[in-house]
């Protein structure tokens, strides 16, 4: 073990964010117009998500924030807020879709859940977040803090809550390096194999649970996974070996560092703004929050998960769920029980748009 990325901009304090704030990315009046008139020429109502292609969208001059926002989630500070998107007199078709756009831009979009669904709209629906089958984009809850299935999660706000809902973001690279300086015997363990369960969304060829550590690194690439609700949920599940006292001593130090003053940056998502995060070197959390009563009002934003077209070898540990940890390749999701062949044909498609090699 070593330390991380020490002079890295993802190894980030709380106090370095707030002095310098060009991870904040704030489109003009003509890059919002650029952005919404793309989206409006190119829907098309019943069209099916899957039909889009990147080049229906002419971004124009909204490319250059966009590209230069997802460059700071994937090579700079692991997080960035891409703020003013349109939004006023946008309906939420037409935000979904520039959300949908958006990731067209970028890579491969990857499935989220039992359904197998590419974008997510994440709003409460009476999900209860700790149980078996808990999701947290369906629930009002405070969550743990996690990372999401793949490369870059991208959640882009078109309500907010009535109050509560508020964002959390730490470094994991941070996270690791204080953890490896105050406590080596407890970053030790965190190296080694912890199980996660699928909360009964695996595909037909994975297993219900998967082993993953919540750090590892290879040739300078550095990783992080955490969700300390689906460890949990895992140790219900017969096959799973039991935690020890060490393993859940180091769960204690993971959750108290991540919510340091110093290393948890928080934030409420605007309408309009894009929160973009690597999911391999940051975690993220929200806070329990409450909606409008009436329902064009209440919360909702619409999350991306993708495999950027840009991105490196990721450790072997990776693999059982990531399921390919090669560069350029399509990876990450949950596949869910809906993967069929439309699914893989779009996969493929993006994947030869950019360059990259379909997934497993």
């Amino acid at each position: 073990m070593q330390t991380m990325g020490v002079g890295s901009p993802a190894e980030w304090t709380v106090p370095g964010l707030q002095a310098d704030q060009s991870w904040i990315i704030t489109l003009d009046d003509r890059q919002r117009r650029d952005m919404i008139g793309a989206v409006r020429k190119a829907y098309t109502p019943d069209k099916p998500q899957f039909d889009y292609r990147r080049d229906d969208f002419d971004f124009a001059s909204a490319m250059t924030p966009m590209l230069r926002a997802f460059d700071e989630a994937r090579r700079g500070r692991g997080m960035a807020i891409l703020r003013g998107m349109p939004r006023e007199g946008v309906s939420e078709k037409e935000f979904s879709l520039m959300a949908w756009a958006i990731g067209l831009h970028i890579g491969v979009a990857r499935p989220q859940g039992k359904a197998s669904q590419y974008l997510s709209a994440v709003r409460n629906v009476g999900t209860v977040y700790r149980s078996a089958t808990g999701r947290g984009y369906s629930s009002n809850a405070d969550l743990d803090f996690h990372t999401d299935g793949a490369d870059i999660v991208a959640l882009t706000c078109y309500n907010k809550a009535r109050s509560g809902g508020l964002s959390m973001v730490s470094s994991s690279m941070t996270a690791h390096n204080q953890i490896l300086e105050e406590r080596p015997d407890i970053a030790e363990i965190l190296y080694q194999p912890f199980y996660f369960s699928r909360q009964a969304e695996e595909a037909p060829d994975e297993a219900p649970f998967y082993p993953n550590p919540v750090f590892d690194a290879l040739e300078g690439v550095f990783c992080s996974k955490w969700n300390r609700n689906r460890i949990n949920m895992a140790q219900k599940m017969e096959g799973v070996p039991q935690l020890t006292a060490r393993q859940n001593e180091a769960m204690d130090v993971m959750d108290a560092m991540l919510r340091r003053p110093d290393v948890m940056y928080s934030m409420y998502l605007q309408p309009g703004d894009a929160q973009i995060l690597s999911n391999h070197t940051t975690l993220h959390s929200r806070t329990e929050f409450e909606d409008f009563d009436e329902l064009d009002q209440k919360r909702v934003l619409f999350r991306l998960w993708l495999a950027p077209a840009e991105a490196p070898r990721l450790p072997e540990s990776w693999r059982p769920f990531f399921r390919s940890v090669e560069a350029r390749t399509v990876r990450g999701g949950i596949i869910g029980h809906q993967h069929d062949d439309n699914c893989r044909a779009f996969e493929a498609r993006q994947a030869a748009d950019h360059g990259m090699v379909p997934g497993v």
